[in-house]
């Protein structure tokens, strides 16, 4: 077996602040020290939380450094952020690094009755790399990138190690010990005073042990079989040489003829001859509940589970227990605060790194060989929730990546069961949200989440009203993250002014995407336009004017930010279509303005997923919208391209399909896309993506005919045939915005192998 040292990576490592190993009481008073500080991020008071952290020099003061910049970081996404962030991270691996390979020859350091000397740091270097390689995928270079996909590799490996450690742990309990830990009180190894004192925690005895009244008979057996008392026991000692490069030795994974003892055997210093072993005779040990006074225990009739589980059902019980019970305590093993830093830490690092990599598009398939393992959303979810359990950074930073998840990336899928397994918790989410407002009250982060939630309900009237009422925040990232939220819902809403002045707004707040939120305002303005335009000419051609001055402000303001050394996809996409219009309006010898296609800003709303977050009367709207292009005001349809023919019918079978119309919607897909050869759909400066849309939108609408009663499982034939689409999409060339329709497929494909459907 490996070193810890060695998963935590070799190579040169440069030395940041204090190298000197902590003892367990200086380590205990660090992290307690750090982790206060860093809790004033989620105050949006991350000055503080910088000159708090800045006081400290250990591996826990860089780590939460490295998560202030994070933060700001990954709210933002600007470069020079991103730069910084990913300095403070390197220092901070390298310190946790130097502190782990330290711990192991430090005899004062804490010793875990769960973990070797050192795991802490090992968690510490986890979360760096991990955040450091969020931040590595999101910058600008492609080497970067590659290097981020080796450190979620790295970070993998060490997290491993971890949980290689909690499984021996749990693998050494007795059988008697799982039973108590399933009983409904459970016995503490260590606290807080003990830790204090430098007492190293034990492992829980069972909690029937002090009602136990046993009648036991050592005996010691020698090599024949014969046994004699323990007193005539000879004891033998032996020199043992230290190492100090000892880290773990494997314990022998296979025995000839060993059997696991179904009750424990004892756990002995009785010195015995060489050859020889003392064996406990436990044939008379009974356990007499009612000759006990203490409290909790169970009945004399209750029958205890005494089944073995395997080492992930037991890490289950160590790690992913039900989350936000009253009353309920942090941890079932050990309330220590380097424990709990570990146990939370792990959880939350785990937890996020298998949930993106479950997500990451078939587009970045290739990188994921870097990787050199799956992702699993099931287990990620799970570990995030019982991250939100510790009052920590760990369970807040827990609870914001489940929000994200949830509201989000969740949010922004269709193939998804709409109940049991794989469907939006709603309650729980809710309950988490109470929690973590009442933890962190004066956070506007969870502010932002109740308003990304009530439009996840399709409240989107008062999502916006909320997130308005909401004051602004001191943390300039966050408020920019609220402005654009409040953007989006204004766009499902169809409010066009509304929505141009929110995106102007997000475009004094940060300097990522302007040419995108440029284009909206445009789209919004021809919206108006063409709702004036018979009724209202002078009205008309002032909309006419708006429109035209925010696209031309679109192609200065793209191109600067890059993705993986390419430019962004809707940079890309929003020039191609101003390019197009601009060749139509010279073809056809009319002003720009009427050069434009189908509704552009319908489009955005498609590409964001805002038809799932429209009640009936938004997506009647919409539809209006889409009539507009095919209607009598519009003298240039029959000028029209198959492409742009083809943008309105998946746009239309959208709004359809979110309106419960799936039969309707799948004969316009396939009477306008995909009963047409695919070839016709390309071009330089056409819209390609309908094509591979087009399929995906058949999925869709076989799904929520699956769904339909909550039952898919039942429509397996369905199921099929929604997997034979997905699978097309999955193989096609690339095309615009490929990522985000591929993000969708990933987790279509997902939802099918819950029922069975390997695709």
């Amino acid at each position: 077996m490996l070193k810890l040292g060695g998963w935590l990576g070799g190579g040169k490592h440069h030395r940041q602040g204090h190298t000197q190993s902590l003892n367990a009481l200086d380590e205990l008073a660090q992290i307690e020290d750090a982790m206060a500080a860093v809790t004033y991020i989620m105050a949006d008071d991350v000055d503080a939380a910088e000159a708090h952290l800045s006081k400290g020099s250990s591996p826990f003061h860089q780590l939460g450094k490295g998560v202030v910049t994070f933060m700001r970081a990954t709210l933002g996404f600007e470069q020079d952020i991103m730069r910084e962030a990913s300095q403070t991270l390197s220092d901070a691996e390298n310190a946790a690094y130097e502190h782990q390979r330290r711990a192991n020859r430090t005899p004062h350091s804490y010793q875990s009755p769960i973990y070797p000397p050192g795991t802490e740091y090992a968690v510490c270097l986890a979360q760096a790399q991990l955040m450091s390689a969020i931040v590595g995928v999101l910058n600008e270079s492609l080497t970067e990138a590659i290097k981020s996909f080796y450190k979620l590799r790295k970070a993998y490996l060490t997290l491993e190690g971890v949980m290689d450690a909690e499984k021996k742990f749990l693998q050494s309990r007795s059988t008697s010990s799982l039973a108590s830990t399933a009983s409904a009180s459970s016995t503490r190894p260590a606290s807080r005073n003990s830790a204090r004192s430098l007492t190293a925690p034990k492992i829980p005895a069972p909690e029937g042990a002090s009602a136990a009244t046993s009648r036991t008979s050592l005996t010691k057996v020698n090599p024949d079989g014969k046994p004699t008392s323990a007193s005539d026991a000879v004891e033998e000692k032996k020199a043992k040489k230290d190492d100090d490069d000892f880290d773990f030795v494997d314990a022998d994974e296979e025995r000839q003829g060993a059997e696991t003892p179904m009750e424990y055997m004892g756990h002995l210093i009785v010195p015995a001859e060489q050859g020889e072993s003392v064996q406990l005779d436990n044939s008379n040990r009974d356990v007499r509940v009612k000759s006990s006074s203490a409290s909790n225990l169970p009945s004399e009739e209750t029958q205890l589970d005494t089944s073995v589980p395997s080492a992930i059902e037991d890490f289950e019980q160590l790690a992913l227990t039900d989350t936000i019970k009253p009353g309920e305590d942090i941890s079932l093993y050990s309330d220590h605060p380097v424990d709990v830093f570990i146990i939370s830490g792990a959880n939350f690092c785990f937890g996020i790194l298998l949930l993106i990599i479950s997500l990451v598009p078939p587009a970045f398939a290739t990188l994921l060989k870097i990787v050199g393992f799956k992702g699993d959303r099931d287990r990620g979810t799970k570990m995030l929730w019982q991250a939100t359990k510790f009052h920590n950074i760990h369970g807040a930073m827990g609870g914001l990546v489940l929000f994200g998840y949830y509201n989000g990336l969740h949010a922004f899928c269709d193939i998804i069961p709409s109940s049991g397994e794989g469907s939006y918790p709603m309650t729980r989410c809710k309950a988490l949200l109470a929690e973590m407002r009442k933890r962190h009250p004066k956070s506007h982060l969870w502010l932002l989440e109740e308003a990304r939630m009530l439009g996840s309900e399709k409240e989107l009237e008062k999502a916006v009203e909320f997130i308005a009422n909401t004051g602004e925040s001191p943390l300039k990232q966050l408020e920019a993250l609220s402005w654009f939220e409040r953007s989006l819902n204004t766009m499902y809403m169809h409010d066009y002014e509304d929505t141009t002045a929110a995106f102007l707004k997000c475009i004094t707040l940060n300097n990522w995407s302007h040419g995108l939120y440029y284009f909206i305002c445009g789209a919004s303005y021809v919206e108006l336009y063409r709702r004036t335009k018979s009724a209202d000419l002078e009205l008309a051609k002032q909309h006419a004017d708006k429109a035209v001055g925010y696209f031309k402000q679109v192609a200065p303001n793209t191109g600067k930010k890059k993705f993986m050394a390419r430019q962004l996809p809707f940079d890309v996409f929003v020039n191609r279509k101003i390019a197009k219009w601009e060749a139509r309006a010279k073809e056809w010898d009319c002003d720009f303005i009427d050069a434009i296609g189908v509704s552009p800003l319908e489009e955005m709303i498609y590409f964001w997923n805002g038809y799932k977050r429209m009640r009936n009367e938004h997506l009647e709207v919409s539809l209006q919208n889409l009539a507009w292009s095919e209607g009598p005001e519009n003298p240039h349809w029959s000028k029209e391209a198959l492409d742009e023919k083809g943008i309105l019918a998946v746009l239309r079978a959208a709004a359809l399909r979110n309106s419960g119309e799936t039969v309707k919607a799948k004969e316009i897909l396939q009477t306008e896309i995909i009963s047409q050869d695919k070839a016709l759909f390309k071009g330089l400066i056409r819209d390609a993506w309908t094509a591979p849309c087009a399929r995906y939108e058949m999925a869709a609408n076989l799904w929520r005919e699956a769904d339909t009663e909550g039952r898919p499982e039942e429509h397996l034939d369905l199921l099929e045939q929604c997997k034979v689409w997905l699978v097309e999409v999955a193989g096609w060339e690339s095309y615009d915005l490929d990522a985000r329709i591929g993000m969708k497929v990933t987790a279509a494909k997902g939802t099918l192998r819950r029922f069975g459907i390997e695709c």
